[in-house]
Formats: C-alpha cells, structure tokens, sequence
C-alpha cells in the first residue's frame, strides 16, 4: 500500500518543509523508497534536499501545466530520496491553472506514471489554503499537520481540519488519515507542555508521540542543502526524525494488518 502524505499547514515557518526534507530522509534510511514533492513555490524544499531551483529548466509548475511529465523532472538526493522540484514558476500555476479541467487533480495525474516506484510520497504544500495545496490533498491518502506548541499555533487548526474534510467528502474520499506533529518542542517553557497537553486531550491518537524538538543543528541543515540525517546524524533533531519514522511505518503496518483481517 503506497502512502500518499501531505505536510500541510496555513500558517509559516511552523517546521512544515523542515518535516517534509527531514523525514523523507528519515524513512529513505529505514529502507523505503521515498518521493518528495515540493509543491511550494518558496522551493525551500528544493534548497534543502541539495537541489539549486535557479538551475532547473524544468519543475513542478511545467508537470503541472503538462509541458513535461514527472519523470522527466525527477532529482536524486544525497539523503536517498527522490524529489519532483520547485522554484518560484510555480507562483503562476495557481492563475493558470484557474480555468482548467480537472484543475484540482493535476498533480495526481501527473504522478500516475511513477507512483508505483514508491513506498512513501510526500508532499510539501505551501502555506495556504490554496489551489497548489488542494492539488496535494486531492492527491493524499492522509495528512500530517506540523504544530508548533505555542499559543497561536492551535488558532486556524480547526479551519484547516474542517478544509481537509471537505476534501474528503467532496473530492478525495480516500483522504482519510489526519495526523498532528509536535515540533519545535521545548520542554523547558510551561506553554509547550500546555500547548502538548491540549492538543492530546483534544486529539487523542491523532497526535504522534514523537515529538520534535527545538535544536540548532535541525535549523542549520537546510543553508548546507543537507537533510539533518547528512548534517549531523547524532543530533537531537535527527535522532527524533528518525523516531518519527519507525512511528510511522509501525502504524502503516498495523493499518495494512488490520484491513487484512476484516476482509
């Protein structure tokens, strides 16, 4: 079962590409075949798995508009891991796109070729509740929200997990998995840990229990192009991405187990 995930979140610089980079780099060093998609126009994605946007001739935004097809766009990665990259084209997309068929569902034909190369996909979408990351939903089979644990991270949650089940219930029945990272934790301020708290009462086992913690060599990574697994692979940071990936591929398991017993 290929899984589809989505890093969305509305709000910026909440550790969404950060996630993204690092946990693609994270299940590539447990084995798995991995695509990154960057569907941001920011590309930071991009930057961060190595990939210098300036030089690409061709990117997402022209796989999109069907100028050129997934394949024919596709990096290797230090890390492991493929990646479909981005650069700032990819603001036009969203005006061009506009008044075409099928408009919501470009990406997801356009992966129709390749997909079945993969164990994982994940998509990093911008952050906005925009036509690109309608095209990442629609693409999904499940979501992964990063939150930081401050005050003004929890305002917007419940619009953005009301939008994603829109999508579900209008135009990708398949999207049926919402899970909630803790990152940029510090144990040491009271909010966080009130923050967590909160989020777990109100989330229950939709939030993972990896938790990713604030730490200087998880921010400096992306400036060297490395995920933190390259950067500095006895950090704490690449030690709770890590986590977070064994996490992940155990409750894949124990979904995949599951539908096999009830057919």
């Amino acid at each position: 079962m290929i899984k589809i995930l989505s890093i969305a979140n509305q709000k910026g610089g909440v550790g969404k590409t950060t996630t993204a980079v690092n946990l693609s780099a994270a299940l590539a060093g447990l084995g798995k075949s991995v695509l990154l998609i960057d569907l941001d126009p920011q590309a930071n994605a991009t930057m961060g798995s190595g990939v210098e946007k300036s030089s690409l001739k061709y990117s997402v935004y022209h796989m999109l508009l069907g100028l050129t097809d997934a394949a024919s766009i596709l990096k290797k990665t230090q890390s492991g891991y493929d990646l479909l990259p981005s650069n700032r084209d990819l603001i036009g997309a969203e005006i061009e796109l506009t008044e075409e068929s099928r408009r919501e569902y470009r990406l997801k034909d356009a992966l129709e070729k390749i997909f079945h190369r993969y164990e994982f996909i994940l998509i990093d979408c911008p952050p906005s509740l925009s036509l690109l990351t309608l095209n990442g939903l629609c693409s999904s089979n499940g979501v992964i929200i990063p939150m930081q644990c401050e005050y003004y991270a929890l305002e917007g949650l419940s619009d953005l997990i009301n939008s994603i089940r829109r999508v579900h219930s209008n135009l990708n029945p398949t999207l049926n998995e919402i899970g909630l990272l803790r990152v940029m934790y510090d144990p040491r301020m009271t909010l966080s840990q009130q923050v967590s708290d909160q989020l777990i009462t109100h989330f229950g086992s939709k939030v993972f229990s990896a938790v990713i913690p604030r730490n200087v060599r998880l921010a400096e990574a992306p400036s060297h192009g490395l995920s933190i697994m390259s950067y500095d692979p006895s950090s704490r940071g690449s030690k709770a991405y890590i986590e977070f990936g064994k996490e992940l591929l155990k409750k894949n398991a124990n979904k995949i187990k599951n539908s096999k017993e009830q057919m």
